[in-house]
């Protein structure tokens, strides 16, 4: 993130509103935020069944333009961004040359030759780094608006009744993972249908300086139909249980996408050298040395990040995220193992609190939002 300093904490533009609803604030990559306001149970609940409203402003925007963007992103990122339509995004990384994870991302094209990156708050200033050396010498320039955006979310089954007063976007005709221009509250604005708690929802980018008058907006529209403000909580219980991974947890740089079950997102055919390339053939070739799996604990405790994870006395992997499901009622994990423990029915055994307990390997994700009838 441009001007980033390390040390340095950086508020989002909504920050007082959460102090005034009685926000826990704690510092997230670099960020204050809020960690929850009624309660991460409430706030979770709220989504899952009705609305929840989050301020995203901490992550990262970068956009790139140009007579080559297009080229200059596929030879950057581990996706080929020219495959996109106009309007519409896809799930990307950012890889080290030994194939690891620098940062997960949203690619969205915005026009024929302009995209918007959205990366991790924490790995903002990473990203912008890596583009901007990956960029040069390419007709493609990165603009880097970390710092002049906010982003705000409106996620569950509510998020059209609550938005769509608000905006002139078809939000009928706005599909998964697309994007439009237009206003929302009568604020310029980019409304996306994307989110990261399982649910159907939207993410509004505008200018940081009008995101208070967004939130005012949002507020007052969710009024009456049971929607909540939500912190980084609820956030984290609802994308697990969605079995969506979070970087620094399931992802970073000694993990590659095969690893991580996202081989899908590395695209090698797409005809041109890209970091890392090399060594995720060699992977797609050799298979992975590790497997993201979820687990449900089958007896008491729960699956915090760090345990270790065996099968009899051998040691298999590591838990990377665990919580207890509030949607399901049991404790649902995400770990990594061997391959060769990586079978669904699969039984380990997770130590918890220096006693190893029973837990089974599953299918991801532990969730999936039921459709409309």
């Amino acid at each position: 993130m441009t001007g980033l300093i390390d040390h340095e904490l950086h508020e989002t533009p909504l920050v007082e509103r959460h102090r005034a609803l009685g926000a826990k604030l704690i510092e997230f990559g670099g960020w204050l935020m809020p960690l929850q306001y009624s309660g991460i149970l409430d706030e979770h609940r709220a989504v899952r069944e009705r609305a929840g409203l989050f301020d995203l402003s901490h992550m990262g925007e970068l956009f790139v333009e140009g007579p080559e963007a297009g080229r200059a992103l596929a030879a950057a990122l581990v996706t080929d961004p020219r495959a996109l339509a106009v309007g519409r995004a896809h799930y990307s990384m950012l890889g080290a040359p030994d194939g690891g994870i620098l940062d997960d991302l949203i690619v969205y094209r915005l026009a024929e030759e302009r995209f918007l990156v959205v990366a991790n708050a924490a790995n903002s200033r990473i990203v912008s780094d890596a583009l901007a050396e990956r960029l040069a010498g390419s007709r493609a320039v990165l603009d880097d608006r970390s710092l002049a955006m906010a982003l705000i979310a409106v996620q569950g089954r509510r998020s059209v009744s609550i938005l769509g007063p608000l905006t002139d976007v078809d939000l009928a005709g706005l599909k998964y993972y697309a994007i439009a221009e237009g206003k929302v509250a009568g604020i310029p604005a980019l409304v996306a249908r994307t989110g990261y708690t399982g649910e159907d929802g939207f993410e509004i980018f505008v200018e940081s300086g009008r995101s208070d008058e967004l939130w005012a907006a949002l507020i007052e529209s969710g009024q009456g139909q049971g929607m909540l403000p939500c912190g980084l909580g609820a956030r984290d219980t609802l994308r697990l249980e969605a079995g969506m991974p979070l970087y620094g947890n399931e992802l970073d740089p000694g993990t590659n996408p095969f690893e991580a079950g996202l081989g899908r997102v590395v695209k090698l055919d797409k005809g041109l050298d890209f970091v890392g390339r090399a060594a995720l053939e060699k992977v797609a070739r050799e298979g992975p040395a590790k497997r993201l799996v979820g687990l449900i604990v089958r007896e008491r405790g729960i699956a915090r990040s760090g345990y270790a994870v065996s099968n009899g006395d051998r040691q298999t992997g590591h838990v990377t995220s665990g919580t207890q499901s509030p949607t399901l009622g049991v404790p649902i994990a995400m770990a990594y193992v061997a391959p060769e423990d990586a079978e669904p029915g699969t039984i380990l055994a997770v130590e918890i609190r220096g006693q190893k307990v029973a837990a089974e390997v599953v299918p991801l994700p532990f969730y999936r939002r039921p459709r409309e009838s």
